[in-house]
């Protein structure tokens, strides 16, 4: 039975609530950069598909039909959903719902892609959990996904499909009876709940939100040579304690740095340093300098000193 979970690793949290009531959470062992479980797919076939521009003022509705768009992936199964989201506006927070409809649902799988379609980040669909229908919402399969793209790209990609396996599985739902004496502190009833068979067809709804708490990573860093590994989550911790001082600026900078990649950084290290991660307010003062920012290293000093 899939259930609500609470998603703990680099900072990825689904609090979801049902009604008036706080679902059950379970703990799901997940690691988005982890790609080694993820379908093989041709950089070939995604540039073949058609990517759907998101806007994120407005909630995406998808109808996936078996006559939609499909990869040739062995492990897929039936068509999938591709979006393009805008990866210029700062950080994002993404609510992927798929609705339960006539007691059969999809169950998605999502695969973050960055700007050169290069896979970042999975969540397969045990992120996806069930959650029971409240005064506006269905019964229905969602998560919440957050992510920072960095520096420098325009667009990401989101890439929603499911596999063989999933269509094997089921997801229980909650019996309307049941909800309705929980709601009501009435005894709960002793009847079957309800199942839902995956089908490789249903409604997709996602939207879309900025934010300033996301947390993974998607695409180089700005300024990084090469094309490189994606850079994806939080750098940890240094072991070691984290010193106030900032290192000595670099002998020799670059041109100045264009007012809105200035404005990106001294932004950033302050709300770094407000929010006591000091190592990554020193890591972004470093890559803000080495660009030829001339005012990052003030901006740093002012908010450790509380005058930012």
């Amino acid at each position: 039975m899939k259930m609500t979970k609470t998603f703990a690793a680099l900072c990825l949290s689904a609090a979801l609530l049902a009604g008036q009531s706080l679902p059950v959470r379970a703990e799901i062992n997940l690691v988005p950069q982890d790609l080694s479980a993820a379908p093989a797919l041709s950089a070939a076939s995604l540039h073949q598909l058609s990517w759907q521009p998101v806007d994120p003022s407005k909630t995406q509705i998808t109808t996936l039909a078996n006559n939609g768009q499909r990869l040739n992936a062995d492990t897929l199964a039936g068509p999938v959903a591709a979006y393009s989201l805008p990866a210029n506006i700062g950080e994002l927070t993404l609510t992927l719902t798929s609705e339960v409809q006539r007691n059969q649902v999809f169950a998605p799988n999502v695969l973050v892609l960055d700007e050169n379609m290069r896979p970042a980040a999975w969540f397969p669909s045990r992120y996806f959990t069930y959650q029971q229908p409240g005064v506006m919402s269905a019964d229905r399969l969602e998560g919440v996904i957050k992510l920072t793209p960095a520096l420098g790209q325009q667009k990401i990609y989101l890439l929603v499909f499911t596999t063989e396996q999933d269509l094997t599985q089921t997801t229980t739902m909650l019996d309307p009876a049941k909800a309705y004496a929980k709601g009501t502190g009435n005894a709960v009833p002793d009847i079957p709940d309800p199942v839902a068979r995956h089908v490789s067809d249903g409604t997709l709804k996602l939207k879309v939100k900025t934010n300033s708490g996301s947390s993974i990573l998607v695409g180089p860093l700005f300024g990084s040579s090469g094309p490189g590994p994606v850079t994806i989550g939080n750098t940890p911790a240094a072991s070691a304690p984290v010193s106030y001082t900032p290192a000595a600026a670099p002998a020799a900078k670059r041109e100045p740095m264009l007012n809105d990649t200035e404005s990106y950084f001294n932004q950033n290290i302050k709300q770094a340093v407000e929010r006591g991660n000091i190592d990554k307010a020193l890591k972004l003062l470093d890559e803000a300098e080495r660009l030829g920012s001339t005012s990052a290293r003030q901006v740093f000093i002012s908010s450790v000193k509380g005058k930012g």
